[in-house]
């Protein structure tokens, strides 16, 4: 028995000192450009994962192998959470490790963090509507051409691809923006560094949030050490992770607070950075006042969705001067990006009317079904959490990969403050999307960006997607022979 018991022990450590030593290889390449360059500035080598190599199939071969190493170890690490983490505590720990380690990766697979340092500094140091406003517009306007000279924040962002773009997120992530760019003082490398700290912060305490919801080990594991979490939450940048924190702050007071109105508030000024959150807003008001009558329930759903929408627009005020506030919305959905648009604009004649139609059906269909089942749910009798989210999650999916053009892969995101409530195969099939996205993403680390490449990528998603949900399939059979020979 202690031979088991130490052969066990010996395991769990190989595992935690391989997930380490992996997030290490992981950053070694951007460890390497900070020790020979000595700063971010002017960096635009994207999808270069060695960062100085040419032979764009080694770099990716050289990534794959690390990625894999790391989901690997990041698998075994969750099917042996009992004996590898004995408390919660030795979870936050690795998480912690590993975390840190992360924030030393370079953002090269995507340059938003850039974008995002570069309207915020605008608004912050120079006093410009980012609304109204790009880059691009400010730099070249009068004299103004003089600022990067000495902004590195500025000049940076005016070499973003999103440059000519005016604010394409809510108000709530243009005011963060703002404030991390102002405590940047126009130093590229502080403003980098301040953002990943940040974003390694909420992280944790999105993890936090997590074990307190399900006091559970698994999902802080499943969270936290999640590679596809790690690289796009920590070392890209993106807000998605703001968003998950405030979606999870307003799951925690509605579930384990039984509080409703802060719960509205966290959701709203989720939506107040990306706007998919408002899909989660009638199914959280119906659930706190499941034990009301349908009319109630009705009442308050108007009462809350009023408030909601109050928050909403607060912030925008700081900002708004007519209706082209909101015209960054629209800009991001007129771009495709590795959605299905790409292929039926690939392999139909006229696809721009083809890719209409199919986005104003696609859209009216989840309008259709989206308004019954809150007409349905409004009247149930028997309500539980895990069911509202299981529904919520039917549409999440569906809005992600079919509704958005503009589709990427750190969108999956989203998923991740409900997958606790969802079903083990599918918190399995889940889990195994965001690990094959990233896998697909390499295509652009041998080929570059570029709408057409996203085509390579949405087939390996797809085959990816159909072997995961054949595994996945047989695994439940398999689980069903093993119950039926017990019996």
């Amino acid at each position: 028995m202690q031979e088991i018991e130490k052969e066990n022990k010996l395991i769990d450590n190989f595992l935690k000192v391989s997930m380490i030593l992996s997030s290490i290889l992981f950053a070694m390449p951007s460890i390497i450009y900070y020790a020979k360059t000595g700063t971010i500035f002017n960096f635009k080598e994207y999808f270069l994962f060695l960062l100085n190599n040419e032979d764009r199939l080694v770099q990716t071969g050289v990534y794959l192998l690390v990625f894999i190493l790391l989901t690997i170890t990041y698998i075994f690490l969750i099917k042996r959470r009992k004996t590898a983490f004995k408390n919660i505590k030795s979870v936050f720990i690795l998480v912690s490790i590993v975390s840190i380690i992360f924030i030393a990766v370079i953002p090269f697979m995507c340059s938003d963090v850039f974008y995002y340092l570069g309207v915020g500094r605008i608004d912050s140091k120079y006093n410009q509507n980012p609304y109204y406003t790009s880059i691009e517009e400010f730099v070249e306007t009068g004299d103004n051409i003089n600022y990067i000279q000495e902004d590195t924040v500025l000049a940076q962002g005016y070499a973003n691809d999103w440059k000519d773009a005016t604010v394409v997120y809510g108000p709530v992530w243009q005011l963060i923006c703002k404030i991390v760019a102002f405590l940047s003082f126009g130093n590229i490398d502080i403003g980098l560094l301040v953002f990943k700290i940040i974003n390694v912060i909420i992280h944790l305490f999105n993890c936090y949030l997590i074990w307190k919801i399900t006091n559970k080990k698994i999902f802080p594991i499943i969270y936290g050490l999640n590679p596809f979490i790690l690289i796009e939450g920590i070392s890209s940048v993106h807000n998605d992770i703001f968003v998950v924190m405030f979606i999870l702050l307003a799951i925690y007071f509605v579930k384990n607070k039984k509080k409703i109105l802060p719960s509205v508030i966290f959701l709203s000024i989720s939506a107040g950075i990306k706007y998919f959150s408002i899909i989660l807003l009638p199914f959280i008001i119906i659930y706190h006042f499941r034990e009301e009558k349908p009319k109630k329930r009705f009442l308050e759903c108007i009462k809350y969705g009023i408030i909601f929408l109050v928050v909403l627009v607060i912030p925008y005020l700081i900002y708004v001067r007519d209706i082209n506030v909101i015209a960054g919305i629209f800009t991001q959905q007129e771009k495709l990006a590795k959605s299905i648009y790409i292929l039926i604009s690939e392999y139909f004649n006229k696809p721009e009317n083809i890719i209409k139609i199919t986005k104003r059906t696609l859209l009216g269909t989840f309008a259709i079904i989206y308004f019954f089942t809150c007409l349905i749910i409004l009247n149930k009798k028997d309500i539980k959490f895990k069911n509202m989210m299981e529904k919520a999650n039917c549409f999440l999916i569906p809005f992600i990969f079919l509704l958005i053009t503009n589709f990427q892969p750190w969108y999956v995101m989203w998923l991740f403050p409900i997958i606790m409530f969802q079903k083990p195969d599918t918190i399995k099939m889940e889990i195994g999307v965001s690990l094959i996205l990233e896998i697909a993403n390499s295509v652009f680390l041998v080929y570059t960006e570029g709408w057409k490449n996203g085509i390579p990528f949405i087939f390996i998603t797809l085959l990816g997607a159909f072997l995961m949900l054949i595994y996945t399939k047989k695994e439940k059979e398999l689980r069903r022979k093993k119950a039926f020979l017990k019996i």
